[in-house]
């Protein structure tokens, strides 16, 4: 019996919404994470992009657990310069940019090569329960 690997020209590409309304954030990424690669379908092939598109909506509800992680987790960006590290808490950054959380979550747990690059390309995210893929037809989906 034959290996069967996937060619990208055989792909049907669906779409889903995901509602991330009272989820984990780590638990909702790995399972957005898991459909962007494709590891839901039978015909997986890991240097293929086999993954659906995913639209994620509710982005500014999703909850965190842990002891007081809202105040201890940071996210960091150095400007390359001394004295040039700022850190940002989760809760604030929620407040200000909800979506970037889930998008930096889902990022840490797809390939780190031009692979998932494009796999990143297809999740969207949004912070209130308004999409404009209604013409892609997607299919409700609950996560985690």
């Amino acid at each position: 019996m034959d290996t069967i690997s996937a060619k990208v020209s055989e792909l049907e590409r669906k779409w889903f919404v995901a509602d991330a309304d009272g989820k984990v954030l780590g638990r909702f990424a790995s399972e957005v994470a898991k459909i962007l690669r494709g590891k839901h379908k039978p015909i997986y092939t890991a240097h293929v992009d086999t993954g659906d598109h995913v639209v994620i909506i509710n982005a500014e509800k999703i909850k965190v657990t842990g002891n007081n992680k809202l105040e201890e987790k940071f996210y960091a960006r150095f400007s390359g310069y001394p004295g040039g590290l700022k850190k940002r808490p989760l809760k604030r950054v929620l407040e200000t940019q909800p979506t970037y959380v889930l998008q930096h979550a889902i990022k840490g747990m797809l390939p780190k090569n031009r692979l998932g690059r494009k796999m990143l390309k297809k999740v969207r995210i949004y912070a209130g329960s308004d999409h404009p893929h209604e013409s892609q037809g997607p299919e409700s989906i609950d996560l985690a």
